[in-house]
């Protein structure tokens, strides 16, 4: 059978591929999106779980960035409010480095650039007094408390895959474009199924280039014309260590070198510390934090905090590549986190877009501006959509979180707080449906861990492109933690087990909230 042709073709599973397949998806083009691995499974998931509007981007003169950010922030809390929610921070002042002055003109811009609605603003506070000064050593007396949000980061990208899929895009994980040849109008891409081994072919008009850090070596296999522009990877490490500090809110720290870490509450139990910035040469596939970067973040944590932390608090770390647009910048942490969008048109043939850079927090924008991009290479695509529109489960309002948990308890009293909560926080209204047919305990199937049930496995499996313990342990949930090295082994030897359970292409979303009984 001839290949079918798409309106657009998309390689590249992270958050702007995915934000990009829902956007074009919902104007109505037919859209393919392939990722070589799992979703998310790159830059998109080692992030530092942050919807901010970049503060320390303002030294840089970044201001549309920083603009645009800070408007998006609220937008996204609408739209996902389960996976997104509002987080304080406190920014000690240190005697020595940025002066006090210039911290207040920063977050006086932080707070007007954007405009809030949701979110509270800036206000001095007084470490002496308030408990976030208590973990802290008692020379920090002062400081300045602003808001951002902290952001599920591999569950948005799963969640625009969806709600791409249920307006009718073609996403194929494990699924690497092994060429891509454009010929006169039209580009032919060759796919690979990494599960079973399977050659395919699809067409497209337009072809983007969401890779990330791949997107040279994608480009050295692809079509194109050479423009000598390449990326700049910069790696982001991390740490989490056992939680430091009990209340809700987090710190941003400032360092002698001119650069900032977070250290942020963390899945209840833990903190998460990071991140650095340190060029990258090498395998992206094959990033890790290095014994170096451990040391810089426990070394600048203990600047602040009266625990000193060392690598015997580490219990877990991750790293990501920044594909940035390199601009020759000298400094990594100086490099532009705009997105840059190349368009590559050969000889009037079929056009390639390819994405440098970008922000999570301004994957939706990127989207808008890639699309409007390539208008005119695609004149049947409709208007804008998504700015007021939310994302799958997230049809609540951010603050009517904890009565969903309570109307989640109501259609499901066998469910503990604790695992309601989690649930929603993780599925948003789609938990209602997940649990409604759970009578007895029985029902919910295997135990893997903690409060990690099968049923829950199984939903994965079937709506959301898990096929792997990683996929669901890091990516679609956090659990990771909270199993032990033989719960993992276990699970995933479950899941290889019942890989008949999984869906090639996920549904559309489950049909509105379950009734409190």
């Amino acid at each position: 059978m001839p290949s079918p042709v798409f309106d657009l073709a998309i390689v590249g599973g992270g958050i702007n591929g995915c934000g990009i397949a829902r956007d074009a998806a919902g104007r109505g083009l037919s859209v393919l999106l392939c990722e070589q691995d799992d979703l998310a499974s790159g830059t998109s998931s080692a992030s530092t779980k942050l919807i901010h509007g970049g503060l320390r981007y303002l030294e840089y003169y970044e201001f549309r960035l920083v603009r645009e950010a800070l408007r998006e922030r609220e937008v996204l809390l609408r739209a996902a409010p389960h996976i997104i929610w509002p987080l304080r921070f406190i920014l000690p002042h240190h005697k020595g480095l940025r002066p006090a002055w210039l911290i207040r003109l920063g977050l006086f811009l932080y707070d007007h650039l954007g405009g809030r609605e949701l979110l509270p603003g800036t206000s001095s506070v007084n470490l002496l007094t308030d408990e976030a000064g208590l973990p802290l050593k008692p020379i920090f007396t002062k400081g300045f408390e602003y808001s951002d949000c902290w952001v599920m980061d591999g569950r948005l990208v799963a969640l625009n895959a969806m709600d791409a899929a249920a307006h009718g895009a073609d996403i194929r994980v494990r699924t690497p474009c092994i060429t891509a040849n454009r010929k006169g109008d039209i580009w032919t891409l060759r796919l690979q199924d990494r599960i079973t081994g399977e050659e395919t072919t699809a067409q497209a008009k337009v072809l983007v280039n969401a890779t990330g850090p791949w997107l040279d070596s994608f480009l050295s296999h692809t079509s194109h014309q050479d423009s000598g522009e390449q990326i700049r990877m910069v790696k982001g490490s991390h740490i989490i260590i056992k939680k430091l500090f009990d209340h809700a809110r987090a710190y941003l720290f400032q360092n002698a070198d001119g650069r900032i870490i977070f250290a942020i509450p963390y899945e209840q139990e833990f903190t998460l510390i990071g991140t650095t910035d340190v060029d990258f040469t090498g395998e992206p596939g094959r990033v890790s934090i290095t014994p170096e970067e451990t040391d810089y973040l426990c070394r600048a944590a203990s600047e602040y905090f009266k625990h000193q932390v060392t690598i015997a608090d580490v219990v877990s770390s991750y790293a990501g590549i920044r594909p940035l647009f390199d601009d020759g910048t000298s400094e990594a942490k100086a490099a532009t986190r705009d997105y840059v969008l190349k368009l590559d048109i050969g000889s009037s043939e079929a056009p390639i877009l390819s994405i440098y850079g970008g922000k999570i927090t301004t994957y939706r924008k990127l989207a808008e501006a890639v699309l409007q991009k390539l208008a005119p290479f695609l004149p049947q695509m409709g208007q804008p959509w998504t700015e007021n529109q939310h994302l799958p489960g997230g049809d609540f309002r951010p603050d009517q979180f904890n009565h969903e948990v309570n109307r989640l308890q109501a259609v499901c009293p066998l469910l503990q707080k604790k695992h309601a909560r989690r649930l929603v926080r993780t599925y948003g209204t789609r938990a209602f449906p997940m649990v409604q047919g759970i009578r007895i305990a029985s029902d919910f199937g295997t135990c893997f861990g903690d409060c990690l049930y099968e049923f829950e496995v199984v939903y994965l499996m079937q709506n959301e492109w898990a096929r792997t313990a990683e996929d669901v342990l890091w990516r679609r949930t956090n659990m990771g933690l909270f199993l032990s090295t033989e719960e993992r082994q276990n699970l995933d030897i479950w899941m290889k087990a019942h890989r008949h359970l999984c869906t090639a292409q996920a549904p559309a979303p489950l049909e509105g909230k379950a009734d409190a009984a």
